[in-house]
């Protein structure tokens, strides 16, 4: 499969797991305080987020960073796209129930996503980094996470159930981040097709990281290699 011309799946398609195990073929994929604070209260979203320099694409980890048994590759435009899409289970144009349970797209004409692969042969688990531009603060992504532990999405005629927890332990290293897995069951399809994911998501800046192994069926997600990859994409992100 070519990679580069790869059309987009989302989460409950039936072709995902192929789509996903192609990218193998190719790669070798607030706190409470008594206190009162003087000043002016100001809503999250009109808060200020400091830009990171650098592209992008020069911020994430090259291949050759993954851990070995995951051979990488970084994904082009559209096919990064639709990875970014899969990693949330909802993807771009789907319907969510309860509606503001919907994440948060990227505006469009911004920068897009630089996401890179890497995919275990013999597990055939994927590990997946992403970075993308986001003036979203974590607390928010927190508390809607809390709130929408499990929904419903539907796009082109196929649906699945998403369930979202949230870990107790977070990675450390960026400026706010969360742990949380989550798991993808098509309405319809065998056991084969649910996904299971572990990830860290971290903000340092304006710059949303996001570190995710997913697997399908009974296969478990490598929670180590996901605080690997978050270590160092973390260190790349700061530049040192």
């Amino acid at each position: 499969m070519n990679v580069a011309q790869a059309t987009p799946i989302r989460a409950g398609d039936p072709g995902l797991r192929r789509w996903w195990l192609g990218l193998a073929a190719v790669s070798f994929v607030l706190t409470g305080c008594g206190d009162s604070v003087s000043g002016t209260p100001v809503a999250e979203s009109a808060v200020s987020v400091r830009q990171v320099d650098g592209a992008l694409a020069d911020l994430l980890p090259s291949p050759a960073r993954f851990p070995a048994r995951y051979p990488a590759v970084v994904l082009p435009a559209q096919a990064a796209s639709a990875a970014a899409g899969d990693l949330d289970g909802v993807g771009a144009g789907a319907t969510v129930r309860p509606a503001e349970c919907t994440p948060t797209e990227i505006e469009p004409g911004g920068e897009p996503a630089a996401v890179a692969v890497g995919s275990d042969e013999v597990s055939r688990a994927t590990l997946t980094v992403e970075l993308s531009r986001s003036a979203e603060l974590i607390s928010r992504l927190r508390e809607q996470l809390s709130r929408c532990g499990q929904i419903h999405v539907s796009r082109a005629g196929a649906g699945s159930t998403v369930t979202t927890v949230l870990d107790q332990v977070v990675p450390p290293g960026a400026d706010d981040a969360i742990a949380l897995r989550r798991t993808v069951v098509p309405d319809v399809g065998g056991a084969g097709l649910t996904q299971t994911m572990q990830t860290s998501i971290g903000q340092i800046g304006d710059v949303r990281i996001t570190v995710t192994s997913m697997t399908f069926g009974v296969g478990q997600p490598d929670t180590a290699a996901v605080d690997e990859m978050f270590a160092t994409t973390v260190a790349s992100v700061r530049g040192s």
